[in-house]
């Protein structure tokens, strides 16, 4: 083997270092999960005060996950730490909304315990809500390992940066696609192989909103693509399967056929 590549990886290997295992944080996110939802727990807990030091050492955890980056962090590591374990009893909230929206969005489904333990829509939107929460706050690169660790487990691709309001539904779930600047209202319930996209992906559009809105309860149904920053689906609109989207539809609207 050529000693020169053999030295460049090796250096390679010392710079990626200063980032945090995937595997770490993965773990971190699995066992905050199991903390939150009952449903993932594989265990009993003794008494409230052994629950209350899980919690506590899932803290820590995540502290030395930020400490790896604490150099990239806008704000001191332990004061992120803070502010994102105090916003949790919110995410629990809006996510427990979650499972009752798909409950009631899918006839199928007989329970939350079941949407919770069972369904990639809710898992992924677990992930999601967390992994926005950290990059509201400023963490880099660790909300993209989440959700990519969701995308995998799940074929749900939803970009941390994107925003999505209280009770969101998804259907099946397998093939979405939801970008960065998408911006999502409340009640909306969308199905499998939805993409939520940007009509141009040149680089220098980073910065700008590249990703459509969609208000309050709309309906998108399987298949659909619906691309732009300038696009707005208006509330209380159904989107038809298999449509393509590139310019906006007005609140009320029936959309089956669509350029």
């Amino acid at each position: 083997m050529d000693e020169n590549f053999i030295h460049q990886l090796y250096l390679d290997h010392q710079r990626t270092a200063e980032l945090p295992s995937p595997r770490l944080v993965e773990d971190w996110l699995n066992r905050l999960l199991q903390l939150l939802f009952p449903e993932y727990s594989e265990e009993h807990f003794a008494s409230e005060r052994v629950f209350a030091r899980e919690f506590e050492t899932n803290a820590l955890k995540f502290l030395t996950i930020l400490d790896v980056i604490r150099d990239k962090l806008e704000r001191p590591a332990s004061e992120v730490q803070t502010e994102f374990y105090a916003g949790i009893p919110a995410m629990r909230q809006s996510l427990m909304e979650d499972a009752t929206a798909i409950l009631n969005g899918d006839p199928a489904a007989k329970s939350t315990t079941e949407v919770i333990r069972t369904y990639p829509g809710f898992f992924t939107l677990a992930v999601f809500r967390v992994a926005n929460s950290l990059c509201r706050l400023g963490v880099p690169l660790i909300p993209r390992v989440l959700t990519e660790h969701a995308h995998m487990r799940t074929g749900i691709d939803i970009h941390p940066g994107a925003t999505i309001g209280r009770r969101f539904c998804i259907d099946h779930g397998t093939g979405i696609v939801i970008g960065e600047t998408v911006e999502i209202g409340d009640d909306v319930k969308i199905y499998q192989g939805v993409t939520l996209g940007a009509l141009s992906v040149d680089k220098s559009l980073a910065r700008t909103k590249r990703h459509p809105t969609i208000e309050d309860r709309v309906v998108i149904y399987a298949g659909a693509t619906i691309l732009g920053g300038d696009t707005v689906i208006g509330e209380d609109s159904v989107i038809g399967g298999n449509t393509w989207i590139t310019k906006s539809v007005a609140a009320g609207s029936k959309v089956y056929y669509r350029e």
